[in-house]
């Protein structure tokens, strides 16, 4: 009998515990990496890199349909359930604007900052809603990654487009095209705000991983300086979203980033007053022992929100 991991949120396909003879099922090549664990259950070696990928592409292939799913070395490979969480958190935030009902289908625009090579957030949010992505990364090899990924799947590559960011400092500007416009934008920012602080929590995060038993001296099982560490760290990256998404308020419905440290909520919460935003929601998220949260705004008032609900959510694909 599977245990539910009832933390998650109710539409999250990853509540139950992995039925790894499902798994290798889907995709054999996991099975060299699973194996009995103390309790006498099937796992995987969580302090290995090359496990934890083979985990996500079988995820990634038996939830989500995907035909093939790889990363460059050393780049980030983020844990499912906790990025589909965000966006099912997410539709529910859209269907409150849309009468309660999820919209659904590619007429849906969602724009993803910082998509990343592994290219997770467009995969979920278009199997299970049908929406269409545009992805972002100031990092060539990571979008060429993700446009592979896009390609190689049948199911993605018509609604799945990704686009350089060619200025390193800027998170909105050069992406919005004029008169393009977007239901939502999500975003999971750089945590750290130097190289040694990001060394030192991914030295940490393997050490508990592997009870101790050995230090690896790797970036969060990869990972580059833009997917973890910025100047300022997550804070002076979301305030800067703040700033700049005003420049965009009539082309794009509800903006979005995930906040991981909860001290950083005043400060952002003062950023957005200042900018003018009319209305502001924290969601706050649990996988297991680890709580998260995002931050969502908007700067339309209620009538328009209620005319972009009307031109858009409502429409059916």
């Amino acid at each position: 009998m599977s245990v539910e991991k009832n933390t998650l949120h109710p539409r999250n396909l990853h509540r139950s515990r992995y039925d790894f003879p499902e798994l290798i099922q889907t995709s054999p090549e996991l099975e060299k990496y699973v194996a009995e664990n103390p309790y006498g259950d099937l796992s995987v070696n969580f302090s290995d890199p090359e496990a934890v990928k083979m985990l996500n592409k079988a995820l990634l292939m038996h939830f989500y349909g995907l035909k093939e799913w790889d990363i460059p070395a050393n780049y980030l490979c983020p844990p499912i359930p906790g990025r589909a969480d965000y966006i099912h958190y997410l539709a529910d935030l859209l269907a409150a604007l849309n009468g309660g009902e999820v919209p659904r289908g590619k007429q849906i625009k969602i724009l993803d900052i910082g998509t990343g090579a592994n290219c997770i957030y467009p995969i979920i949010g278009h199997q299970v809603y049908g929406w269409s992505f545009t992805g972002t990364d100031i990092d060539k090899k990571a979008i060429h990654s993700a446009e592979n990924i896009a390609a190689l799947n049948p199911v993605l590559q018509h609604d799945l487009n990704f686009r350089l960011q060619h200025y390193p400092s800027a998170i909105f500007k050069g992406i919005f095209k004029p008169g393009e416009l977007f239901d939502l934008t999500l975003c999971n920012p750089p945590f750290h705000a130097s190289a040694e602080e990001a060394l030192a929590g991914s030295r940490r995060k393997v050490q508990n991983l592997s009870k101790g038993k050995k230090t690896v001296p790797v970036l969060n099982f990869g990972g580059q300086q833009s997917e973890l560490w910025c100047k300022g760290g997550e804070l002076e990256f979301v305030r800067n979203m703040v700033a700049e998404s005003k420049e965009y308020a009539n082309q794009c419905c509800m903006f979005s980033s995930l906040v991981s440290k909860s001290a950083n909520l005043p400060p952002l919460y003062a950023a957005l007053e200042r900018a003018g935003a009319t209305r502001v929601e924290t969601v706050s998220m649990s996988q297991g022992q680890k709580q998260s949260r995002f931050l969502a705004w908007t700067f339309l008032n209620d009538t328009e929100l209620d005319n972009w609900r009307l031109k858009r959510l409502a429409k059916k694909s």
